[in-house]
């Protein structure tokens, strides 16, 4: 008797492990997940628009208006929405600097209902040169609209 107890609770484990190791999402997440890629597509998109009609006000649209928002580039961390925005108009105080921005390769993944990473490359077409690197963007869904709380960009050149 003693074996066959010792036999049972030793198979349980591995009972537990003999499921078929296929996770069904279903299909309401599934549309909802494709749904909230393509709004986080969307934003990023936009920003592009703003920024090649030369507009950085409407480009810092899609950052988190708070002080608490986080940008790193070129080795140094700035925080805060306003401090992010002085930046880009300092940096890229002319059409010639701001040049022409391409962004591509988006690998965005949800994490959760209201949080995503997204990552991709970006060019800047200027007459005297031609910047390029990648990103990462941490993003956070507040009062249902995608909007990046975290930008570390860095430079491939």
């Amino acid at each position: 008797m003693k074996h066959l107890i010792a036999a049972l609770v030793l198979s349980l484990p591995l009972a537990a492990c003999t499921t078929s190791g296929t996770v069904q999402t279903p299909p309401a997440a599934a549309v909802s997940s494709d749904a909230e890629v393509v709004a986080i597509t969307a934003l990023l998109e936009q920003q592009d628009e703003a920024w090649n009609r030369g507009d950085i006000d409407a480009f810092m649209d899609g950052y988190w208006r708070s002080p608490e928002l986080r940008f790193a580039s070129g080795g140094n961390v700035t925080r805060g929405w306003d401090e992010t925005n002085a930046r880009y108009h300092r940096v890229y105080a002319t059409p010639d600097l701001m040049g022409r921005l391409v962004t591509s390769d988006y690998e965005i993944v949800l994490l959760s209902p209201d949080a995503a990473i997204a990552h991709g490359a970006w060019l800047l077409e200027r007459v005297s040169d031609r910047p390029s690197g990648l990103y990462t963007l941490v993003l956070r869904k507040i009062d249902g609209e995608w909007l990046i709380v975290s930008d570390t960009t860095t430079s491939a050149d």
